[in-house]
Formats: C-alpha cells, structure tokens, sequence
C-alpha cells in the first residue's frame, strides 16, 4: 500500500518571529525529507498583529499569509503540497492550540481571534468544521484544555528545545478520547522530519485534511525524535 507522510506542525522564518528558515527552503527540505506535504501553522497571536500598527485588518491578514502563500509557490514548483493552517494563542492563557480547515476568506472575516477566548472559538469552530487540536499541552505554563473544547491533542512534538511530556500528551488523549496527532514543530533545519502523520491517500486542501483528521484516517504518527 502506498503511504503519505504530512507534517501538521511547521513555522515559516516569514511569520513565526521563532523561525529561522524561509518558507522556500522549508518546502525544499521537506521534499527532499520524502513527505508528500505540511501544514503551515505560523503562530497567530495579539501582539503579532500589534506589531504590524495602523494596518487594515485585511493588510495584516495579508502579512499572516506571507509564510503559507510563499510556501504554496515554492511546493507548486517542487512538487509538495502545502495546506494552510494556524497555532492560535489566546489572550485568556498561554496554551497554543493547532486549527486545520481555515482559509483566507475564514481569516479576513473573523477578526482578532485571539480576542475569543477557547470556549467562544469552539462555537466558532463547530459552525465552520473547523478541527482544534491542543499543541503540546504538558508543557511548563501550559494547561490540558477541558477535553470538550477540543477535538484532539498534539500527543507527539518533535521540537528539541523544550521538553513537551508527550508520555503525558498521549495518556490525557487516550483518557478522554481525543484525536491524537503528532507534528515536528518545525522551526530550524535541525526539526526536520521530526514528526507527522502517515496517510494512505495524497490530500491538498484543508477539506480533505479535515476528513482524516476527523475520521481518525491516519495510519501512523511519525516519532522521529
């Protein structure tokens, strides 16, 4: 059976202040890693859009995109497919929750999420089909988001700098049956390959990646680290 490896969890230089790679090289390193493609996920969060001043709302969602849209580019020419999606950080705490099944659209007429709160973006979600996964929710300062809230947790993050208790990550998971996913947390070259998922069919929108995530269609999560 042929198989596909997707990286949920990747950070362009363009967007996340923390990335140290441009979204050109990032698709190139994930090409020649062997995945079929990533999901961007450049940090969404107030003082992020604070930083960009007297913008449009519209302007500084232009911005956001910088990263995926770069990335989307570069993968039409290498052969990789690139998703949009997004690690939100509200302003109630310091936990970051992964988003797939956003689009451009969604971003330009939502505005300011960061403002909502978990249990008001749920809502937001539900009418959206829109899927929240808690990123690395064992680490210090961080929070297990009430398992109603979410849909699922990152149970596996590859990033080598923090310490994410993913044995933690997957107990709370596996506890309240939550959709489990796994993601490098890319930033530096060094992240490469370090986590994802395995599928078992080639996906190139947020629609089709909502569908197996959902459905629980993954056949492996990738645990490099």
């Amino acid at each position: 059976m042929t198989v596909y490896k997707y990286d949920t969890h990747v950070h362009t230089k363009e967007v996340s202040r923390c990335g140290k790679v441009s979204a050109e090289e990032t698709v190139e390193m994930y090409k020649n890693a062997g995945y079929e493609g990533i999901v961007i996920t450049d940090h969404y969060y107030d003082y992020y859009f604070y930083e960009l001043g007297d913008l449009s709302w519209e302007r500084k969602i232009d911005c956001y995109l910088r990263g995926y849209k770069n990335a989307l580019e570069a993968g039409r020419n290498l052969g990789l497919k690139v998703i949009l999606g997004m690690e939100i950080r509200f302003q109630e705490n310091e936990n970051d929750y992964l988003v797939y099944g956003i689009n451009e659209d969604f971003l330009k007429k939502n505005r300011e999420l960061y403002r909502l709160g978990l249990k008001d973006f749920r809502s937001l979600a539900d009418k959206e089909n829109i899927l929240i996964f808690q990123a690395h929710p064992f680490r210090p300062f961080m929070i297990p988001a009430p398992p109603e809230l979410i849909d699922g947790v990152e149970v596996f993050n590859g990033n080598p700098r923090h310490n994410s208790n993913n044995d933690k990550a997957y107990e709370y998971a596996l506890e309240n049956r939550l959709l489990m996913l796994s993601g490098s947390d890319f930033h530096q070259p060094c992240d490469i390959a370090a986590g994802g998922i395995i599928i078992s069919e080639s996906i190139s929108d947020a629609r089709q990646l909502t569908d197996i995530l959902r459905n629980d269609k993954i056949t492996g999560l990738i645990k490099n680290t």
